[in-house]
């Protein structure tokens, strides 16, 4: 693993692993007190004493006095300091690339996507460094302050090496070491994940992994992929293409339920979108064709929803990716799970939601750094 220079550059060393789960801790309560965090993490009060100093003394958290409302002294409460680092995230879309900005704390600065014709890697490339030193200029952030890029790509791994099978439409972007040839091409140390598995790690830390520890992410867009998320970490599988649900579903007996596949039916039905990009940005629900689309996939995600809940037993399945909400929250509510429901007792079943985390590819992909050298999972909050 390469130690990004960001340590070097601002005289940091690289967090344990009691570090790590402190920060988690932090992060994921916002404001949390000293006896919480050893009740969260198990670790002794004087060795969360010594942490909390050292992490305050190099500028990642800071105490603040907060009244309870009740006579004494306010407790003291500890949060991160969102300025402390920074990372970009970058989405690599068959159409279309995005762009965001994200602080210590996890938090979106800015956002910025661009619908493309081509995805010819060069130009492309050149346009995210000018949107990357224009976030840094117009924001007013130090690039030694830049922990890393994450970038999130469709397509299957090839057995961890960097290189990915993204669809036809990336041809320029497939079969190279994007980890080694993006870390040239940024000037920042790159991270290199598929959409689906990055948008999972995005979720462990700002959307469901708040809530539940064990869950299944559905990516939606021109195709459907996913990742799963047990204690907290991803599961990348021995080749790193866990959670490929796509696959569940036998070639010509189901429909695959994707974004093209509602371009298509929209199409059909009179509704004249040009491409996903332009679909997305004028989504409506009540658009003709729709229904049609729902009720063609409807089997098709029941038994992908089912066959997840058979073998990894999740405590929720999040339905994401760059599927509008009002739309993934329709799918959720008409999907069967397959049950027996022997002796009137069934077993039970995951929790079916949608996302709140918009363009989950890049905001996953920016929180990759973060969560290697940061925040770990398996913290129980």
């Amino acid at each position: 693993m390469v130690v990004p220079s960001f340590f070097e550059k601002n005289n940091i060393k690289q967090n344990l692993l009691s570090e790590k789960k402190v920060l988690s801790v932090v992060l994921q309560r916002h404001f949390v007190s000293q006896p919480d965090i050893c009740r969260y993490t198990d670790l002794a009060q004087q060795s969360v004493s010594r942490i909390v100093k050292g992490l305050t003394d190099i500028g990642a958290i800071v105490g603040e006095r907060v009244s309870s409302g009740r006579r004494g002294q306010p407790s003291i409460s500890i949060r991160v300091v969102p300025e402390f680092a920074y990372t970009f995230g970058v989405a690599i879309m068959t159409d279309s690339f995005s762009v965001v900005l994200m602080d210590f704390s996890c938090q979106v600065l800015e956002e910025v996507h661009c619908h493309e014709a081509t995805m010819d890697r060069p130009r492309i490339v050149a346009k995210i460094n000018e949107i990357f030193e224009n976030l840094l200029s117009k924001h007013q952030i130090d690039a030694n302050r830049i922990v890393g890029v994450g970038v999130a790509i469709s397509g299957y791994s090839l057995g961890g090496t960097g290189m990915y099978n993204p669809p036809r439409a990336l041809g320029d972007w497939a079969l190279i070491n994007l980890v080694e040839v993006l870390t040239t091409d940024f000037g920042f140390p790159v991270w290199v994940e598929n959409d689906a598995n990055a948008a999972a790690v995005g979720e462990s830390l700002m959307g469901a992994g708040k809530t539940y520890k064990d869950f299944v992410y559905l990516y939606l867009a021109a195709g459907i992929g996913g990742g799963v998320i047990i204690n907290g970490e991803l599961l990348r599988g021995c080749h790193g293409n866990g959670g490929e649900v796509g696959l569940i579903l036998p070639s010509g007996m189901y429909l695959e339920p994707n974004l093209s596949l509602l371009e298509k039916t929209l199409t059909r039905n009179g509704v004249e979108v040009d491409g996903i990009s332009d679909l997305l940005s004028r989504f409506d629900v009540n658009w003709p064709g729709v229904e049609e689309w729902l009720n063609k996939t409807q089997e098709s995600f029941s038994l992908i929803v089912s066959a997840l809940s058979a073998i990894l037993d999740p405590e929720a399945i999040v339905f994401g990716g760059r599927i509008p909400a009002s739309l993934s929250k329709k799918v959720a509510s008409r999907l069967e799970i397959y049950d027996d429901a022997r002796r009137a007792s069934p077993r039970p079943l995951p929790q079916l939601m949608s996302s709140d985390l918009t363009d989950g590819g890049a905001i996953g992909a920016a929180a990759l750094p973060l969560k290697q050298h940061f925040y770990p999972g398996g913290v129980s909050v």
